[in-house]
């Protein structure tokens, strides 16, 4: 009985152990916040509904915001394909540019953006709202 206790208690350690990687797989449609509270975006399925798209829906109204205004309301990521678990590669416009993107969900409510022209890249991170 010690042996099936034992196997019990590691069978339950690696379901235990494995459950995070289960939960961490979560949708990445929502709304999201930038961890500075600057703005907010609807990330929404796209396209042939695998892909993701993410809309600029809301900013908060300061100065440093203002230059950001002409894109509210528009999508700033489009069509990002499904690359790899948590990861999906697409489109970032930003300032009349279009970059590389890749979105990576590094936690149930944690995602960050990725996005490069060139040598030239910038990251940004989001939390589930």
């Amino acid at each position: 009985m010690h042996l099936a206790t034992k196997l019990a208690a590691a069978l339950l350690v690696t379901i235990c152990a494995t459950a995070p990687v289960y939960a961490f797989a979560a949708d990445p449609t929502g709304t999201w916040q930038t961890t500075t509270g600057e703005s907010r975006y609807k990330v929404s399925y796209c396209g042939d509904g695998t892909e993701l798209c993410a809309k600029l829906v809301w900013l908060r109204k300061d100065a440093r915001t203002q230059e950001n205004l002409p894109y509210l309301n528009h999508y700033v990521v489009k069509g990002a394909a499904l690359a790899a678990d948590n990861k999906w590669k697409g489109e970032v416009s930003y300032a009349g540019d279009t970059f590389a993107g890749t979105l990576t969900m590094t936690g149930a409510n944690s995602l960050k953006l990725n996005g490069c022209q060139g040598v030239f890249c910038k990251t940004m991170n989001f939390s589930r709202i």
